[in-house]
Order: C-alpha cells, then structure tokens, then sequence
C-alpha cells in the first residue's frame, strides 16, 4: 500500500513523485550483544549513504536481483540515488546522514534485512555496526571489534607489531606509547628526529595532524593537534611517527569474509592530497615495480 507522502510540515521535502515512502517509527531498545547470527540472504539492502556511492551499491543490487532503500535528508529529496532505489525514506535535516538511530528505524520499516554503510559517515563507527546487529540487521562491513581496534591509530600499530603480524608488516618508526605527557611526547619526537608527523591517535579525515620539521616548534604543534584531537573526536592522544617527504601514498585494498578467508583487491595512489585529504585516488600506481607491488599484497594479505 502507498502510505502518504511526507510535506515540509513534518520536517521533510515532498517526495519526487511516483516513489513509494515510508515514514520511520520508534525503533525498539537496543539489546546486549549476541553472537553473530548464521548468515542469511539479503532480500533487501538499506544503503545508509549518498551521492556517488549509493547510486553504486544501488545499481549492483538492481543487477543482483535484490530490493534497495535510500535514506535522504530534506536537501536531498530530489537526489539521484533516492531515484536509483526502490525505496527512499527521509530521516531528517542536514546532518541525518550520522542519526544511527533513524537509519536503523528506516531499516526496520522498510523490512530491509542488511545496511550498507557506503564509505564516510558512520562506516566507522563500531557502535552504529553494534546497533545494526542488536536490531537483527546485517552490517555489510567489518565487525564492531575490527572497526573499534582498526580506528584507533596506536592501537591499530599495536595490533600490527604483535608476534601475529610482525614478521609480515613493515612499520615505519613511531611512538606509540601510553605516556602522553607533552614532555613525553617532546622527548619521543626528538629521539626519532626530524621530520615528524604527529596525528591524533582518533582522528580522521586530516584532523588532527601536524607536519613538525625543527625542535623550534615541536610543543606548539604538539598542543594544538591535541587540542583539535580532543574537540574533534573527544581524545587527545597522539601517534608520533617518522614523516618521510616525497614519499608516495598507497594503499592495497583488503577484502574478507566471516568464515577468515582474505584478499587483496589490489592498490591504488592516493598522493595527490589537500590538507591530508585525499583528492585523487589513481589505480594501479604507475610507479611501483613488480617487486615492490608483490611484497605489499602479501603485507596486506
């Protein structure tokens, strides 16, 4: 049945015509973690992103078979990936897009079995993956523990160092330690040496960071990336690591499924940046020889 359109006096733009809506309802409490359910089919995937990536996913599951639902926020009512779904709910204003709450209730509505989180937003967020599966959705990403350790820097270099991965993982030179003291931090940086590069050890997206190339203005830099850290993402922990000048950037892809089974998906080139945010991604890296590209999959693998 076709329930009524939502109008701007419930908060939302009027739906583009000849699409279904739903509006959400209360979702129910949160319960305790569970073990994993055993894995079922995804009849229906609630795309819990926008723009470029939704129309992606969107298109992929069309060619599937399986049924898709849009979240948008009122400025996006009109937007080509409410379109490109069979589905669309709107969940709010501006800054719905990081409400887990009414995307999960959207979920729930429309009868979706699985979320995809896309890329940015709350991908990251262990307890957005948490809710998911209390409400008995699928999250197609990493476990809550993979995304809560992975997210944070000093832990994530920890993880790698261990007698698991540390014969495989090249690390650069970092200090990852628990002293954070700003004396601690001083005396670390300059026992590295120069360049370094202090991040803070939650962040993300370019905050946080700060290049520091002489003593003179190490305690500065130092106060301010922790100052930006803490108001940003409520920690003010740093990662101090050995910044390298013309180095290129690149990652390898890694994709695995819940039965331990891991593969790369090859590399790409993220050098070209602003502010420590990457603006063009480039696949396959022009400049890596075989050798090189060979002992990264298998690092990353």
């Amino acid at each position: 049945a076709r329930l009524p359109e939502r109008t701007a006096a419930d908060g939302c733009q009027a739906r583009p015509a000849g699409r279904a809506f739903r509006r959400p309802s209360s979702a129910p409490p949160a319960r305790a973690m569970t073990p994993p359910p055993p894995p079922r089919p995804v009849r229906k995937l609630l795309i819990a992103n926008r723009g470029e990536i939704a129309c992606r996913v969107a298109r992929t599951c069309r060619a599937r078979g399986t049924a898709t639902v849009a979240v948008f926020a009122t400025p996006d009512a009109g937007a080509r990936h409410v379109t490109e779904c069979d589905e669309a709910v709107c969940i709010g204003g501006p800054s719905a897009y990081l409400d887990a709450e009414a995307i999960v209730r959207a979920a729930i509505d429309t009868g979706a079995d699985a979320v995809h989180p896309g890329y940015g937003f709350l991908s990251e967020n262990a307890a957005f993956a948490e809710r998911c599966a209390a409400a008995g959705l699928t999250f197609v990403g990493p476990t809550p523990e993979a995304i809560g350790a992975m997210g944070d820097k000093i832990q994530a270099k920890r993880i790698l160092s261990s007698s698991d991965y540390g014969k495989d993982v090249p690390l650069i030179p970092d200090y990852r330690g628990d002293d954070q003291d700003d004396a601690a931090l001083e005396r670390e940086a300059l026992r590295m040496g120069f360049p370094v590069l202090l991040k803070a050890a939650a962040g993300g997206g370019g905050r946080g960071m700060r290049i520091v190339r002489s003593a003179e203005g190490l305690r500065e830099a130092i106060s301010s990336a922790k100052a930006e850290g803490l108001s940003a993402f409520g920690d003010a922990r740093l990662l101090i690591e050995r910044y390298f000048d013309g180095a290129k950037h690149v990652e390898v892809q890694i994709f695995g499924d819940r039965h331990g089974a891991v593969s790369h998906v090859f590399e790409r080139e993220c050098s070209v940046q602003r502010r420590h945010q990457k603006v063009v991604e480039e696949a396959p890296c022009a400049v890596l020889s075989d050798s090189v590209r060979t002992r990264l999959y298998k690092a990353a693998e």
